[in-house]
């Protein structure tokens, strides 16, 4: 092949290249997120969930609604090189499940964000709580993760444990979940506590058709 040849060739190799159409990157329906977005009480430990993945989990509350338009929400981030590892006791996990005592050793998120409220609570404060909680959880969703959201925590052992300048109102846990959860659908009054099964986590969510008034 003369040089010229070669150069036309490379030449027109190139602006092939160029012209193709980029691949559109494959994104998750609402569906899918919905659905991969359990309540996980055991995580992969191998997996370290770093800051700028927190931060990003938490940006999505700059673009949520919020009651009033107050924006009273604040968010402390926590991973295992900022102190996470202080909220190990503070906190309670499988309510329904006491005799588990979750989570398994081995398997305890180490990152958390903890939301406080620069309001006291009232009912935007906690419709903002649940959106912001929500939001943040299908991010993490998104991009690999998973969480729970956490009520049964220790709030004055908190504050003070990370020295938070207003009263902490959720903790929301982060990492790579590292069990099964599958939904049931049951009827309007059956039984909805969640419960384990040969290591499948079940949780009953009532049908569509007694949702519907």
């Amino acid at each position: 092949m003369s040089n010229t040849m070669a150069d036309n060739y490379l030449e027109n190799k190139f602006e092939e290249l160029r012209n193709r159409p980029a691949k559109k990157k494959v994104t998750a329906s609402l569906s899918t997120l919905l659905r991969r977005n359990r309540s996980y009480r055991g995580f992969d430990k191998s997996c370290v969930v770093t800051q700028a993945q927190l931060r990003r989990i938490a940006e999505v509350c700059t673009k949520v609604p919020s009651g009033r338009n107050q924006q009273a929400l604040r968010f402390k981030l926590l991973t295992r090189d900022t102190g996470a590892e202080k909220m190990q006791g503070l906190y309670k996990l499988g309510g329904a499940l006491p005799e588990l005592h979750l989570p398994f050793p081995g398997t305890e998120p180490e990152a958390f964000i903890i939301i406080c409220s620069t309001r006291e609570p009232d009912r935007w404060v906690n419709m903002d709580i649940g959106i912001a909680a929500q939001s943040m959880l299908l991010k993490a969703t998104e991009m690999g993760l998973g969480g729970i959201c956490i009520g049964a925590f220790n709030p004055a052992a908190v504050t003070e444990a990370f020295a938070l300048p207003y009263p902490p109102q959720l903790v929301v846990a982060i990492g790579k979940p590292a069990e099964q959860i599958e939904l049931v659908t049951v009827r309007e009054g059956d039984d909805l506590k969640y419960y384990r099964e040969n290591g499948v986590h079940y949780v009953p969510k009532i049908a569509l058709d007694d949702l519907i008034l």
